[in-house]
């Protein structure tokens, strides 16, 4: 079990950097980590991603300090596991309304005393061959795991203040696109009303104690997400091929 350094950046008040991906090779993830990125953030929900193809991924991610985290698909307590016991440090969950997905989470993220997760000689656990005794390894790993539920819906919205209360959890990731959606604007999250209704949702996380992350397709959005408090800033790896794909093309014109 390794150290989760983006949870150590961020517990020193530094804002992590990463990327989402939906693509399956290891080598994309070992390039993200050369560049100095603090996480890779495997797509297990729009991505065609099995958990098969996880480990060689996460391996790579460890090869280069790049901390691995994964979305995954819902909160299905046995497809967890097999991320888990894989080596992925956190899970950011989709489709978060409720207290009780939110306890779910943790309880399938989490060894007891905190959790349900179940415990064996896997990847994660350095195959119960590593220096640590069993009840040295439980606590660890779940000190160093991180849970963050998506905000991506008015119903989650509604009932934050009560999500936010929950043990375990680390901090909410806000999804704008489909936040906006939910709230009815189909063209994306530029409305005034999605912007405001973007602080409060800061707001009333870091009220909490918890922290936020979100995603910015600049280096001036994410500065801007900064100075609002985001402790977690993500883009994604199309995201950024195309912008830079584009600004070398432009030297053509």
């Amino acid at each position: 079990m390794r150290e989760n350094l983006l949870k150590k950046r961020i517990a020193q008040g530094k804002t992590g950097f990463g990327v989402i991906s939906p693509t399956i090779d290891p080598t994309i993830c070992e390039y993200i980590g050369l560049t100095g990125m603090d996480f890779y953030m495997i797509d297990g929900e729009h991505g065609g991603i099995t958990a098969s193809d996880i480990t060689n991924m996460i391996r790579a991610c460890e090869l280069r300090d790049c901390t691995p985290l994964a979305r995954i698909r819902s909160v299905d307590a046995k497809l967890i596991l097999q991320y888990m016991d894989a080596g992925i440090m956190g899970v950011m969950m989709p489709s978060i309304d409720t207290v009780d997905d939110v306890k779910r989470l943790v309880e399938a993220i989490k060894y007891p005393p905190m959790g349900y997760r179940g415990l064996g000689p896997v990847r994660a656990s350095d195959y119960m061959q590593g220096a640590m005794n069993q009840k040295e390894y439980v606590q660890f790993s779940n000190e160093q795991t991180l849970v963050l539920p998506q905000i991506e819906s008015m119903e989650c919205v509604k009932n934050l203040k009560e999500l936010c209360k929950v043990d375990g959890v680390d901090g909410f990731i806000i999804g704008p696109r489909d936040l906006a959606m939910s709230m009815g604007h189909y063209d994306g999250p530029g409305h005034d009303e999605v912007k405001k209704t973007l602080d409060e949702i800061f707001a009333t996380v870091l009220e909490s104690g918890k922290w936020f992350g979100t995603v910015a397709g600049t280096a001036l959005q994410a500065e801007g997400l900064i100075e609002k408090g985001a402790a977690l800033v993500m883009n994604s790896v199309q995201g950024l091929i195309k912008t830079s794909g584009k600004a070398f093309l432009d030297a053509r014109q």
